[in-house]
């Protein structure tokens, strides 16, 4: 034997330390023993309790539409201690051929993310608030987003929702940032005045304009109440008549209406107009 070891380490260049671990493990269990053994250690010092494993798969039984966030919530309950992480629970559940991988709701491809390709194509504004600051002064926020890389580039802080102090904070944003390509807010007063009759351009617009920013607008509020509503009187407008009928329709107060602050200020109600008419279709016939 003393003999065939050199012989072994020169011919099948094996070392000396693997050729006495072979006849160890010959002595001990003959040519069976010679064969591949697992290396997986003895034990995990972190690894998930057995009583835990148990409990999760119980849970899970019992409700199989809980996820991993809700399997650590319910064992939070139970008092378990100390609280497997969602990971530890989700390879437990895979551990234990309860859940498939494979099986995951796939991702609708008709589905398209709604962001711009680069920074600086596309920023989100809206005035937001009221916070009420120490001396009892309720203040706004005029807030803008990059619709790209989700970078906040407007925080400003304003008294009162007014074209003049909106514009003051569009202008801060634009000499710090540089001028964008486009800005989306809603069809507030303070940011255009494209659906005013007639309309006209506010100063929002007008700076975007002059700088060469598109401005694109959300699509319009419409309740489908006052549809309806306008749909069935006929009506086209405020204390108006529909067209051809000479009556006037009032103003009628609901009856749960009570004292003067629920009505509506004269000076804010929008006169409506008669739409224009082609010459020669009547208009001579049109009501005062």
């Amino acid at each position: 034997m003393a003999m065939v070891r050199p012989l072994l380490r020169s011919r099948h260049g094996v070392s000396r330390q693997t050729v006495h671990a072979w006849l160890a493990k010959y002595e001990a269990g003959g040519l069976d023993g010679l064969g591949d053994r697992s290396h997986r250690p003895g034990g995990c010092p972190h690894q998930m309790p057995a009583e835990v494993e148990v409990e999760i798969a119980r849970l899970w039984f019992a409700h199989p539409s809980w996820g991993p966030r809700r399997l650590v919530f319910e064992l939070e309950r139970l008092g378990v201690d100390p609280v497997p992480g969602r990971t530890s629970v989700y390879r437990a559940l895979l551990r234990l051929n309860l859940i498939d991988p494979a099986a995951r709701r796939p991702r609708d491809r008709r589905w398209k993310r709604w962001e711009r390709g680069a920074p600086m194509e596309l920023w989100q504004m809206d005035v937001v608030g009221g916070f009420v600051l120490a001396d009892g002064t309720r203040a706004k926020v005029l807030s803008g987003v990059d619709d790209h890389s989700r970078f906040c580039v407007s925080a400003h802080l304003m008294t009162g929702e007014t074209s003049q102090k909106v514009c003051a904070g569009l202008g801060k944003v634009l000499r710090a940032y540089g001028v964008l390509e486009a800005i989306l807010t809603d069809n507030g007063k303070v940011f255009t005045g494209r659906f005013n009759q007639p309309p006209v351009e506010v100063l929002f617009d007008r700076i975007c304009r002059e700088n060469g920013i598109g401005h694109l607008l959300t699509s319009r509020d419409r309740p489908r109440r006052r549809a309806r509503s306008n749909a069935s009187t006929g009506r086209s407008g405020p204390n108006s008549a529909p067209i051809g009928c000479s009556h006037r329709w009032p103003r009628r107060r609901p009856s749960w209406m009570s004292g003067s602050r629920t009505t509506t200020p004269t000076a804010r109600t929008r006169r409506w107009k008669w739409p224009p008419q082609p010459s020669g279709s009547g208009a001579k016939n049109r009501p005062t």
